[in-house]
């Protein structure tokens, strides 16, 4: 068996059609930048040796990519493809016994399954080089390959091309194989006698086949997913291809989509079996949600874990929170990061917890906030409630133990903690805190003044 290339990600290039303060490689397409789309396509294709050249940006792609186990080579300046692969020379010749895979870093919908067969056939026919072509309606911006005689090639780039050249609908898409040690050995004779005083990657192609090294052109049997996203408009159609996988990719495991068009799911969310997403859901990050579970339409769920047969109710917003089996949220409820709902926990209208450990069974269904708190099980928090936890200098916690009944409209002035089985009545304002079984009632005292009203409309008028 041969063994698997080494890869080369060329992605120094700014992207200036982009107009963008930020390198063109590094915009997110479903929570995942651009380029790590390409590299997780590379690993799907068995390989391990991966080079990343960087320039633009370098220090922010480097950063972006630390955890990807990829080797960076700088390339100071710009000035081509083939000086990009000048660049990692010294990477290269140590491995001059393998193949060497070489792609762009803007080419996020480019499939595994679809350039397995350019390996394969560069190895089985022992080329020197293979180089991806494509018939094209309008092959505008893209080089024009030429078959001088036969097994002899040449590529006309768009800006040196003649006009009957420019009618060749051939065209050179930018992605190759080589054997290393025949790259190594034509890579000094790249010369950059062009209009734009670059050396070019296709060049090598002349070079090799009029050397008598066995060079090929191969045709990607998906040719649509061989052009690089260069604008922010090819951004979307790309971000919307890969939406349409994904979500494919789902309903084949057993999850129902209602409207697979107006759901918005990340790269890495996971969805188990049985699970339905109404439209408009909107599933981010690196969520996890469990089968039997019920997505509402317009919530949104972002680097959350959900169990079995949760139940998210319309227009409810969850950050970094885990629910646990058979709980419950919204309509319109806020789970801020760090709060855990455990098992049968009920939420509702209005209310937002934030690093609130909310116990089993327990319920708080109306207009609350509860946040730096830890919640017991069965506990019932009354309509209006609040933990009064920021002083203005730090946050403090709010402890209820198991079975507490928390009337409507109290608030809770943290650090306070209230024991088990307690009744607070509504209206109080708690600040000490409350024993087990006790009732505490803390609000002033009902004051009326009968005829105060009638007096004071008499001395307006």
């Amino acid at each position: 068996m041969k063994q698997r290339p080494v890869a080369l990600i060329l992605a120094a290039g700014k992207g200036t059609r982009f107009k963008s303060r930020l390198i063109k490689i590094l915009h997110p397409l479903l929570g995942r930048a651009m380029i790590s789309h390409v590299l997780a396509m590379v690993r799907s294709l068995g390989i391990k040796d991966i080079i990343v050249v960087v320039g633009y940006q370098k220090n922010r792609v480097m950063e972006a990519l630390k955890e990807e186990n990829v080797q960076f080579v700088i390339q100071e300046e710009q000035l081509g493809t083939a000086h990009a692969v000048m660049a990692a020379r010294a990477q290269l010749e140590s491995l001059a016994h393998r193949d060497l895979l070489i792609i762009n870093g803007d080419l996020p919908i480019l499939r595994a399954e679809s350039l397995q067969p350019l390996i394969d056939y560069h190895q089985r026919e022992e080329n020197a080089l293979t180089f991806v072509t494509s018939i094209m309606d309008n092959p505008y911006g893209f080089g024009r390959v030429v078959e001088v005689s036969s097994g002899k090639y040449r590529v006309i780039e768009e800006r040196e091309a003649s006009p009957e050249e420019k009618k060749i609908k051939q065209a050179n898409v930018g992605i190759y194989v080589f054997r290393i040690k025949d790259l190594l050995e034509a890579l000094p004779q790249v010369k950059n006698d062009n209009s734009k005083g670059e050396y070019y990657l296709t060049d090598l192609i002349e070079i090799l086949s009029f050397r008598g090294k066995k060079v090929r052109p191969f045709a990607l049997p998906e040719s649509e997913e061989i052009v690089g996203v260069n604008d922010r408009f090819e951004l979307a159609q790309a971000i919307r291809l890969l939406q349409e996988r994904k979500n494919r990719s789902l309903c084949l495991k057993g999850v129902t989509l209602l409207d697979p068009g107006s759901i918005w799911v990340e790269m890495e969310v996971e969805i188990e079996p049985d699970t339905v997403i109404w439209p408009g859901v909107i599933l981010t990050g690196r969520t996890k949600i469990g089968s039997g579970c019920q997505i509402e339409s317009f919530s949104v769920i972002r680097d959350s874990i959900l169990g079995d047969n949760v139940h998210i109710l319309p227009s409810s917003v969850i950050e970094g929170s885990y629910l646990e089996n058979d709980t419950r949220v919204g309509p319109f409820s806020h789970l801020r990061p760090g709060t855990r709902l455990h098992r049968g926990a009920r939420v509702g209208n209005f209310v937002e917890m934030k690093k609130t450990d909310f116990g089993p069974e327990s319920k708080a269904l109306h207009l609350s906030y509860l946040g730096d708190s830890k919640v017991g099980q069965r506990v019932n928090i009354g309509a209006g409630t609040i933990t009064c936890n920021y002083d203005g200098l730090k946050k403090h916690e709010t402890v209820i133990e198991d079975e507490v009944f928390v009337g409507s409209g109290t608030q809770l002035v943290a650090p306070v903690k209230v024991g088990q089985g307690a009744y607070i009545g509504a209206g109080s304002t708690i600040t000490k805190n409350v024993s087990p079984e006790a009732l505490a009632v803390a609000r002033s005292r009902q004051i009326e003044k009968k005829g105060w009203a009638k007096r004071r409309k008499k001395k307006k008028d």
